[in-house]
């Protein structure tokens, strides 16, 4: 009696689980559509990132830009998918700065509680690991612009990178710097072309 009551309990269980459209580790179960279709629409203006991406741009101006920055030519490869439950746009970037390589993990997503978008940047190479990097992200019409500020000799410099998506499948890149954040510096530009969906 005592097992048949443990199987009864574990049975209401997996049925209360898959009514919560959770799998029973608590990822989305096979209703993943219905959530999908769910989420928030400010979500589905990041499913143009969607592919694999390929960048080349170039160094213009190292004024105003990190300590050590040489002018050279640089590549981007991005490679942009959903998470499972269509929640965070993950972005796995192998770039390559004046021949060095920086490899790092990107999630981007939409935050409901204050009603932002939210940039977070993880590196395995090309910078140390112990700060990942975050910035708020703001989406106008096809532009992109991530933001954020750090402090340097006493005085705080602004740095954003803006997207221009020109279509689905093409982007116009430029990484600018500002001291007082209204007059901006162009430091870098570059074009991405995707190159598989």
């Amino acid at each position: 009696m005592k097992r048949l009551l443990v199987v009864l309990a574990a049975a209401v269980f997996a049925v209360g689980v898959g009514a919560a459209g959770l799998g029973a580790a608590g990822w989305p179960a096979a209703g993943e559509a219905r959530a999908a279709a769910a989420r928030p629409v400010q979500l589905q203006k990041l499913d143009i990132a969607i592919g694999r991406w390929v960048f080349h741009g170039k160094t213009i101006a190292t004024a105003g830009a990190a300590p050590g920055r040489k002018a050279a030519a640089w590549t981007w490869r991005a490679d942009c998918r959903w998470s499972t439950d269509r929640r965070y746009l993950l972005c796995a970037f192998h770039n390559v700065w004046a021949g060095k390589p920086v490899k790092s993990l990107v999630v981007d997503t939409w935050n409901s509680r204050d009603h932002g978008y939210w940039h977070y940047e993880m590196f395995s190479a090309g910078a140390g690991g112990t700060h990942p990097f975050s910035s708020r992200m703001t989406i106008r019409g096809n532009t992109w612009i991530e933001q954020s500020a750090s402090e340097r000799h006493g005085h705080t410099l602004r740095t954003r990178i803006v997207y221009v998506y020109s279509s689905s499948s093409r982007v116009r890149v430029k990484i600018q710097s500002s001291r007082d954040g209204k007059a901006w510096k162009t430091l870098d530009v570059g074009e991405g072309v995707k190159i598989a969906g």
